[in-house]
């Protein structure tokens, strides 16, 4: 079985057995090759983004193989080509030539990659505030990933790029080229990036997991000084000198600031620990990869385990006034109530090893009970929804011709064809708007700079070029209110099919357009364009009210995201496309929308049922997030699930959001007036 095959079937080699099916009908051999067969799932409708990446080894091994001083000889390229099945037989450009010809890791990967596919994605390490500084294309820690036209020019390759999140590398090879090729391209990259590990090799030791002599005074000075602080607020406690927080007992405030000093705790010889780990660091090579592991297994290793937690709360009293027959009662301390200082290097103490004991065993039981649990919440699901999908007249229907939807989603597309887009006209002020969108017909020298001689002399003095250009920008305007109106949150991210950025950007490479010069594309064409585009994107055929509104409620997003990216002015002053490259971009976008449309058939309840069980089964049984804020004491996990499936009468923790309208909305201290009032109103 292949290694990437285990994600999705949740498998692991420890004895894990499996049913064969054999087709005995024709029909089961079709249904299996054309729909269940795993190639064809590499996306997964319930998040539009692939069930499977690359895992473990591989993932390790490419991280380490595309860094920037990876170099490789005559000898050992040879024998990486012969391991690559769809290599052409030629033996690319060396990147240096004298004293001897040496390739790169990152020259190997690009003969992995299938077509020509552009990929703009960024490494686990990449710095948020780099894209907004001074060296924003340089990326100095060569973390931003360029995949251009089949190419990696720069980036280390991780886990954001060949993983499991939307958009990335496999991702995009999935869309453009198919389910065949990148099937095959998960294979190549195991098989060539092996095969480079095979000589490299990665191991890890004892030696990964010792800091240096100032991090480990750093380590034991920081858990001293949380222990001070603890005992100072014990003493506070006992003197009476502690105020209970807001909508807190003094009980409930006084465990609230412990376990903040002693995570506080936790957190920072974390820090202090990872920062002291090199380059070279087997364990940092694992999480940076996203291959295994994370920032807290290996803070827990070198730096402190910490607090240990029973139902959200430290350990508590189990014998008369104290935890274990080794403490004296009622101590409060950090040791007696389950704090372990001693990192898995060093080694836990008998109490602590107890304690860490007792927290790892709730979360066997945990996993025992939850498995029950969601099992049956998941299996509900299928018996109420089984039956429903998409019918041929597009309505989605139960087995008793019952509608559920005039259409899948109201937009009729399917979940496996869709990506995340923004929305370029939601974001900018209006100033900023105007100026990247609206096109000026009467400033001749914005436009010399933008269109070619014979474009500017179509458009002077035609009235029919003004009328249409301020149509369109009327037309902009109205969609930016709207859009607003729709996400007043502001948040520009939306899932639409045909990604319009790398569409363009596929169209840029394949008619090289040279983003310097003027084009040669009429405004006036742009506009018409997508007009006749948008007339093209057919959702509800018909022409009655009811299935014009639907139509229209449909698509508007998608006319909306279409109408701002392909706006004449960012045509021509951003994309620089040609005649020949609009046309293209417009037949791609066509078919790629009609290819996105649910197909009648598809069992939507199903999906839908399990979508929704998948992720349950993940969730742990009882959160305890907000340890200690009575207010904040919400059911989540499963147990809140199941409320909201049975549509409980009683829920546990009601809640309810309050809007405060005339000057209290505006006034901290009257709408705490409010509030206080509230707390005290029977009702």
């Amino acid at each position: 079985m292949n290694l990437s095959v285990t994600t999705p079937y949740n498998a692991d080699f420890d004895g894990d057995e499996m049913n064969l099916h054999l087709p005995q009908s024709l029909e089961t051999k079709a249904e299996i090759s054309e729909i269940a067969m795993v190639p064809r799932q590499l996306i997964t409708p319930q998040a539009n983004k692939p069930v499977m990446g690359i895992v473990q080894d591989t993932l390790t091994a490419v991280r380490m193989m595309t860094k920037r001083d990876v170099f490789i000889e005559l000898p050992r390229m040879m024998d990486l080509l012969m391991q690559m099945p769809n290599w052409d037989g030629k033996i690319p450009q060396p990147a240096i030539l004298k004293p001897k010809p040496l390739w790169t890791g990152k020259q190997v990967f690009t003969l992995i990659i299938p077509g020509n596919v552009n990929v703009l994605r960024t490494h686990s390490t990449h710095p948020d505030d780099e894209d907004s500084g001074p060296y924003k294309w340089i990326s100095p820690g060569d973390t931003k990933v360029i995949i251009e036209h089949g190419e990696l020019l720069a980036g280390i390759i991780c886990s954001k790029t060949i993983g499991r999140s939307a958009g990335n590398l496999l991702h995009v090879v999935t869309l453009e080229l198919g389910w065949e090729v990148a099937a095959h391209f998960y294979s190549h990259i195991q098989t060539t990036v092996n095969a480079w590990l095979l000589a490299e090799g990665h191991t890890i030791g004892i030696g990964d997991t010792i800091a240096d002599q100032a991090t480990y005074k750093d380590i034991q000075e920081t858990i001293r000084k949380a222990k001070y602080d603890v005992v100072e607020v014990i003493e506070k406690a006992h003197n009476d000198e502690l105020e209970p927080t807001p909508g807190n007992t003094l009980r409930q405030t006084f465990e609230n600031m412990v376990n903040r000093i002693l995570n506080d705790a936790r957190d920072r010889t974390g820090g202090s620990a990872q920062r002291s780990l090199s380059e070279f660091n087997n364990f940092k090579a694992m999480v940076v990869a996203g291959s295994k592991g994370s920032k807290i297994n290996i803070s827990q290793v070198i730096a402190c385990v910490g607090q240990q937690n029973v139902e959200g709360k430290r350990i508590p009293f189990g014998f008369r006034h104290r935890t274990l027959p080794h403490f004296i009662k009622d101590d409060y301390g950090p040791e007696s109530k389950g704090f372990v200082e001693n990192s898995y290097l060093a080694g836990l103490t008998p109490s602590e090893f107890f304690f860490h004991a007792m927290g790892g065993r709730e979360g066997l039981i945990d996993t025992a009970v939850k498995t029950a649990e969601t099992g049956y919440i998941q299996r509900r699901l299928i018996k109420a929804m089984e039956s429903v999908m998409v019918n041929y007249d597009g309505t989605v229907r139960n087995s008793i011709a019952q509608m559920v939807q005039l259409r899948y989603g109201e937009d009729g597309l399917d979940g496996m064809w869709v990506e995340n887009q923004s929305m370029p006209s939601m974001k900018p002020t209006n100033a900023l708007f105007e100026k990247e969108f609206k096109l000026d017909l009467s400033d001749e020298k914005s436009l010399r700079k933008m269109y070619t001689e014979n474009v500017i002399r179509d458009l002077q003095g035609s009235a029919e070029a003004l009328k249409e250009v301020e149509s369109e920008w009327a037309q902009l305007e109205e969609d930016r209110r709207l859009l607003r109106k729709i996400f007043p949150k502001g948040d520009a991210k939306i899932v639409l099919p045909c990604n319009l950025q790398r569409l363009i950007w596929n169209a840029q490479k394949i008619f090289r357009v040279e983003t310097r010069k003027p084009t040669d594309l009429n405004p006036l064409h742009v506009i018409d364009g997508v007009r006749e585009l948008s007339k093209k994107l057919v959702i509800v055929s018909g022409d009655d009210r009811i299935s014009k509104q639907a139509q229209y409620n449909a698509t508007l997003l998608m006319n909306i995201l279409l109408r701002s990216t392909l706006c004449s002015k960012r045509m021509a002053e951003k994309h620089k496309l040609n005649m020949e490259a609009f046309e293209w971009l417009i037949g791609e976008i066509e078919s790629r929308f009609k290819q996105a449309i649910v197909q009648p058939g598809e069992m939507v309840g199903a999906i839908a049922a399990q979508s929704l069980g998948e992720p349950a089964t993940q969730m742990t049984l009882n959160t305890f997030h907000y340890a200690g804020v009575s207010a904040k004491n919400v059911t989540l996990g499963v147990p809140r699930l199941k409320e909201i499936i049975n549509v409980s009468k009683k829920p546990k923790t009601p809640s309810l959001t309050v809007f405060l309208t005339g000057t209290a909305a505006k006034d901290a201290e009257k709408a705490k007036d409010v509030l206080c009032k509230l707390e005290h109103t029977t009702l």
